[in-house]
């Protein structure tokens, strides 16, 4: 074990040995990160009872809105990006995910604005608040009970939607998620119901029991993902609006969790531009300066190299009820891991599987938020502990 210059203590490269080791991962994991991500499934049923304990009927009372803007940030404001994407491309009404304080300009009476925050006290979820008030827009709060959020909530005389904070808010996605779909389906906007629901825990479920601890890394896939990261710089990218929306929380896990920098985002986007990532110094030309009559193991990694996670996403719905067709996705996705193979870059897909749009994300977010925390564990890292974050909001405040 080494110590950073800010005290922070891991190591450079990663243990893989330690991951097969239940005792050694639970001292090295002492605020229980593995456990709260194993909450998932548990998470999305409470949030499904709280939410139909709320009287949401005020909500729909003046019909279907203008627009629906979800006010938060990080894991909050991941939400709105689930509920764009679950509604789909024929949602009725524009669904705007807000990451700044306040809410836009042109927000008004006619709109419904949703303010997320896991502790209830983010500024971008309680300024949000406050302008949907001050603006006559319908209001919703989703966040920690008894909390600065609650209190602007009840001020606007909103419905408040209580979810108690169990977990640290990276964990917290399934908790916070539910809430907002199911505001969204009081607005007539999702199709979610008690099944989806169900079918989803259910699948976080049996993900949790396939990555647990006791697990060893060659029948666990979020060990073997994670010791396939190490060392390397990760490029996540999802093959349709969905798997986007699980590459970006991946990004978001690995950055948090393992402090690992990560490129993430969606195959169409990076096909116009970064897929040329494969082809530079950590790519193919790192490659092509191997020598190829030289040991594997002596030359396997000379310098930090890429590696690609490929979340694809077979779709649900008909070619005409999506932004762009399965076919042109599914070409695409084979494209890029034919460009990685040439490249000598190596490239795991993770390959959504569910009934609904709902389950199908979550099977893609389960195994790569454990594979986070594994590695984070690998290198000797606590999860939860990330010195830099309370570093910053002492700076920023100050």
């Amino acid at each position: 074990m080494m110590e950073g210059t800010a005290g922070v203590s891991g190591r450079r490269d990663a243990d893989e040995s330690l991951l097969d080791d239940p005792d050694a991962l639970a001292e090295r994991d002492p605020g229980g990160m593995l456990r709260f991500t194993a909450s998932a499934g548990a998470q999305v049923r409470e949030s499904a009872a709280l939410t139909a304990e709320t009287n949401l009927t005020a909500l729909a009372d003046d019909g279907r809105p203008r627009a629906v803007v979800i006010a938060g940030i990080g894991t909050a404001g991941r939400t709105g990006d689930v509920l764009a994407t679950v509604a789909g491309p024929r949602c009725p009404v524009p669904v705007i995910p807000h990451r700044s304080a306040g809410v836009p300009g042109w927000v008004g009476a006619a709109d419904v604005v949703i303010a997320v925050s896991a502790s209830g006290r983010s500024p971008e979820a309680l300024g949000a608040a406050e302008a949907a008030h001050r603006r006559g827009a319908r209001l919703v709060a989703v966040g920690a009970p008894d909390s600065q959020l609650q209190a602007a909530a009840e001020r606007a005389r909103a419905p408040f939607i209580p979810v108690p904070r169990r977990a640290p808010a990276r964990a917290s996605l399934w908790a916070l998620t539910v809430p907002v779909l199911l505001a969204a389906r009081t607005l007539g906007l999702v199709k979610v119901n008690e099944a989806d629901l169900a079918e989803t825990a259910a699948r976080l479920d049996a993900d949790a029991d396939r990555c647990r601890a006791t697990a060893e890394s060659f029948v666990n896939p979020a060990k073997s993902l994670a010791l396939g990261l190490a060392g390397s710089i990760p490029i996540v990218w999802g093959s349709s609006p969905l798997a986007t929306v699980a590459a970006r929380r991946f990004g978001d896990t690995l950055s948090a969790n393992a402090r690992y920098p990560v490129v993430s985002g969606a195959l169409g986007e990076a096909g116009r531009g970064r897929v040329g990532l494969l082809d530079g110094v950590f790519g193919g030309l790192a490659e092509g300066m191997r020598d190829i009559f030289a040991d594997q193991e002596e030359t396997e990694v000379e310098g930090t190299r890429l590696r690609l996670v490929l979340l694809r996403d077979g779709g649900l719905n008909p070619e005409d009820d999506a932004d762009e067709p399965l076919a042109v996705e599914e070409r695409r996705a084979d494209a890029v891991q034919t460009l990685a193979e040439r490249r000598g870059v190596r490239c795991d897909v993770v390959t959504a599987e569910g009934g609904s749009a709902l389950e199908r994300l979550a099977s893609l977010v389960a195994v790569p938020d454990f594979a986070s925390v594994y590695l984070a564990l690998a290198h000797g890292l606590d999860p939860m502990a990330v010195p830099a974050i309370t570093e910053m909001k002492e700076l920023a405040n100050q």
